[in-house]
């Protein structure tokens, strides 16, 4: 139950009488806690919950807090009744060290709205403590109970507790509700009408999954508050047309948005002919989403009348914040703040708008005056400068979406929220992303790869390595590593925004193809030679093109289509049509639509150089909007070409079954933790290892390098070779010499005394540095490289490419995210250019790649249980037909990294 009833002979938290040094200590220890403790956190409705350690100051607080209780509330937490919380009581709550008793307060604004805590147990082992936590009774219901679990879990492991107990009234189903579905393996014992529960805390996979799914649910529904709203108010809305409050309200008008809309305008009674209000909370009625377009100085007032109001969400879209340089960086990161703090999820600053087409909704908070149709496509949009072009480019598509957010400065909502929207959003079936940088990199891995199994994610990533200093983050990754994580998590990467609206045309009304056989049918030689030619340099498979003449009519042009439709030896076709001098076209047009109506193959054209869906081969609905079976045309068949391919690519990754995360055999994790443990105690800010220290941590992976003997002089190496027997390598040793055998730092196959005391002298002179490497001769192979880094967003990556300066001048690695499975292993070995040969190339063996899968696997599996690992390179591991033998490793360790992806949930 956690109530002490200790004495305690302290101040007041008025601090009337003065209170002693000892006490004084403790309170100072209790005001200075963990930063990293403090989260932003998303309740189950999708409103904001800031969360934080509790501290000596919050004492009047948490007696409010208490006092609001009802009497049922505080007799489920307490076991009793206690109506009021003694003096004694209230200064052990709140004064905590952060180690042995942690508690963390849920706040909205100033309230203090949630108490969870936990208290180590003095008997046993000391790695168990006990937990208990209340909600207020107006946010029981919004999953607070579980949020402050997982944030007491992970400060307890922090500081060594393994395990948490709790004692629940029977009667307490709700608590019970929480522990049971927390995703632990919970041990249960009564005691008369009490329930004792015990479980370990360590984070499994169980309890991974049922973190992520509730991080998905309130993300979801925090976007769902933002596109769907009952109301809106908007912040600004002026009668001047020049004005940016204006064009937001006039664009929400001429949408028919279902809801009520509010003008908010202190000088005006009206605007456009809608009663106005003077601030927010004067509108009668609830507000939902408030749209902002006011001085990026009048914010703050904004933030509080919303916050009096109770308005769930707020799209910011002034300018004047972080693209303007450090001081609006500085004035961005506190508007995320205080509208957190008021419990709003935030779009902007300076964003375009959002928009939901559902005809339920109708609406059309941006500055966009006008928006394409309603389809079945989701687009975020970083870029509000763009995005009023990207929608007219849309528009001209005839493209139709189901929701548009342009998010702007991206401070708050985010692409990853999105992404999670979408995939729960069943008026949706394609994602387009327009990105100019990333968040939470690692988690867009992890979304993505889930959510593009089953609806296609479409990604530009502009900058390519050059972030806008304004728009810099500080954890932008470079192109290549971006490239590896849209491939490994199953997202289409184009370059361009054409190329982004090729592909979604396609997405959006034709069935993926089942494979890359492709029929090219038209009336022009020439222009079928060159779709037969692209398809082939795309590694699609075509035969020549079925030409059927330019004197071909209509039924004739149909029926060539329809053949290659029905042949079981054609995936997807492409017609390429040239109108004939005066010949109807739109007989064709007509012709042609009704051939491929229905089908289950996907049909491309290029017809009359028209882009996007010409409305001679659109298929509407009784409401005008396009559906599926709208044909797209192209002007360049190399276009609609690449198109398909990246269709055909996503589809048949789709075609895979999925392949889980599994950790080879012969790993003892403990033994590596031990010796990782020890390292960093006695190096905190981190170090390279020795070789033989990394050897050691090496083989706990079950990863073998070749024996060798470290020596100082002839002797020594003369008697190191004796020892290893057989040829051996003397290497010399030195940041300068590894790897580098163009300096001539390493002498092969040295056999015999002599040999060995010669290629040691040698060495000598060439390095001048005595101490040197002699090694075991390994099988003679193919010279690779397995390296991690660590990436500022990813954390550690892995890549894989072949040894040699050649290699590296050509940047020639290929990278994955972790974890890998065993797929991703595979794909990642074959992924460099230079990887046929591995294969076989010429007249070389080829290699035993499942020796090299088997090393990248126990590689990635070290790194991930061991984030302590920040740099690790094998090179050069010789690949040959018989395994793969390392004979050269680096470690560096350094302190765990933050990693936002990690963990409780959290905002990032």
């Amino acid at each position: 139950m956690l109530v002490t009833d200790e004495t305690a002979d302290v101040a007041s938290p008025a601090g009337e009488p003065p209170v002693s040094e000892a006490k004084a200590r403790e309170r100072e220890r209790a005001e200075n806690y963990p930063k990293h403790w403090s989260a932003d956190v998303l309740a189950s409705d999708g409103r904001v919950v800031h969360l934080r350690p509790i501290v000596p100051s919050d004492a009047d607080a948490i007696v409010a807090f208490h006092g609001k209780l009802s009497e049922r509330t505080r007799y489920l937490r307490y076991f009793g009744p206690y109506p009021t919380m003694p003096q004694r009581d209230v200064v052990n709550f709140t004064t905590v060290d952060h180690s042995s008793r942690v508690a963390f307060v849920a706040t909205l604004g100033d309230e203090i709205i949630a108490v969870g805590r936990y208290e180590r147990l003095p008997d046993g082992d000391g790695n168990s403590a006990e937990v208990a936590f209340v909600v207020a009774d107006h946010h029981q219901g919004r999953g607070l109970g579980p949020i402050l679990l997982e944030h007491l879990a992970g400060a307890a492991a922090e500081n060594g507790v393994r395990r948490f107990v709790a004692e629940v009234l029977a009667e307490n189903r709700n608590m019970v509700t929480v522990f049971r579905q927390a995703g632990y393996q919970v041990s249960r014992t009564f005691d008369g009408g009490v329930l004792n529960l015990d479980f370990d805390i360590d984070p499994t996979d169980a309890l991974v999954q049922v973190r992520n799914s509730r991080e998905r649910a309130a993300e979801a529904r925090s976007v769902r508050n933002v596109l769907s709203p009952r109301s809106v108010a908007v912040i600004g809305a002026s009668t001047d047309p020049e004005k940016v409050g204006n064009a937001v309200l006039t664009n929400l008008l001429r949408a028919s948005f279902t809801g009520p809309v509010y003008p908010v305008n202190a000088e005006h009674t009206s605007v456009r002919g809608v009663r106005a209000y003077a601030s927010v909370s004067d509108i009668p009625d609830e507000v939902d989403l408030a749209v902002a377009a006011v001085p990026s100085a009048q914010i703050d007032a904004v933030l509080d009348d919303c916050l009096a109001k109770g308005v769930r969400s707020l799209v910011v879209v002034s300018s004047g914040f972080g693209e303007t340089g450090e001081e609006g960086r500085a004035n961005e990161r506190r508007l995320v703040r205080a509208a957190r703090a008021h419990g709003m999820r935030l779009v902007g600053p300076n964003a375009l708008g959002v928009a939901n087409l559902d005809p339920a909704v109708s609406l059309n908070a941006t500055l966009a005056p006008v928006l394409p149709g309603r389809g079945r496509v989701g687009f975020f949009c970083q870029s509000g400068a763009l995005g009023i072009a990207i929608l007219s480019q849309a528009s001209k598509r005839l493209l139709g979406l189901s929701t548009f957010v342009s998010a702007g400065n991206r401070a708050d909502l985010s692409g990853n929220d999105l992404l999670q929207y979408w995939d729960q959003d069943e008026n949706t079936d394609v994602v387009l992303l327009y990105l100019e940088s990333f968040g939470n990199a690692r988690k867009f891995w992890r979304i993505a790869r889930r959510v593009a199994r089953t609806k296609p994610i479409v990604a530009v990533k502009s900058g390519r390595g050059a972030v806008p200093p304004a728009l810099a983050t500080g954890s932008d990754v470079d192109d290549t590593v971006v490239r590896a994580l849209f491939e490994q998590a199953g997202v289409i990467q184009v370059d361009s925004i054409t190329e982004l609206f090729d592909c979604a045309v396609l997405l959006g009304y034709q069935p993926l193809p089942a494979g890359p056989r492709v029929a090219v049918v038209g009336n022009s030689t020439a222009l079928g030679v060159l779709a037969v030619d692209a398809a082939r340099d795309n590694g699609l498979r075509a035969d020549a093109p079925v030409d059927v003449g330019a004197q071909a009519t209509p039924e004739d042009f149909a029926a060539a289509v329809t053949r290659a439709m029905d042949s079981p030896e054609v995936d997807a076709v492409l017609a390429v049509f040239v109108p004939p001098v005066a010949v109807r076209v739109e007989s064709y047009a007509e012709a042609l639509g009704g051939a491929v109506r229905g089908r289950d193959k996907p049909v491309l054209t290029t017809f009359l150089a028209a882009e996007g869906i010409p409305d001679l081969l659109a298929v509407r609905d009784d409401d005008g909007n396009l559906v599926r079976g709208s044909v797209p045309s192209y002007p360049d068949p190399a276009r609609a070409v690449l198109a398909l391919t990246r269709a055909w690519r996503y589809a048949a990754r789709l075609g895979r079954p999925v392949d889980d995360v599994t950790r080879p055999g012969g790993i003892d994790t403990d033994a590596a933790r031990a010796l990782v443990s020890g390292w960093m105690e006695r190096s905190p800010e981190g170090r390279w290892l020795s070789d033989e220290e990394a050897t050691q941590l090496l083989e706990c992976y079950g990863i073998s390098v070749a024996a060798f003997r470290t020596v100082t002089d002839e002797s020594e190496a003369v008697a190191a070779a004796e020892e290893l027997g057989g040829p051996v390598a003397v290497k010399a040793t030195g940041e300068q010499w590894r790897h580098r055998p163009d300096l001539s730092g390493v002498r092969l196959d040295v056999v015999g005394a002599g040999a060995v005391g010669r290629a040691y002298r040698d060495l000598f002179a060439v390095s001048g540095n005595p101490v040197m490497v002699v090694q075991r001769m390994a099988t003679k192979g193919i010279g690779c490289v397995v390296r991690v880094q660590d990436d500022p967003s990813f954390g550690a990556v892995v890549s894989f490419g072949l040894s040699g300066a050649l290699p590296d001048l050509l940047g020639d690695r290929a990278y994955r995210v972790l974890p890998l499975a065993p797929r991703d292993a595979a794909e990642l070995i074959e992924s460099p250019r230079s990887a046929p040969m591995l294969s076989g190339y010429r007249t070389a063996s080829p290699v035993n790649k499942n020796a090299l899968i088997d090393l990248v696997l126990r590689v990635s599996t070290l790194a991930d249980d061991l984030p302590e690992v920040r740099h690790l390179i094998c090179d050069p591991v010789l690949a040959s037909a018989t395994g793969a033998d390392t004979t050269d490793a680096r470690i560096r360790i350094g302190p765990e990294p933050m990693q936002a992806d990690f963990g409780p949930r959290r905002l990032r």
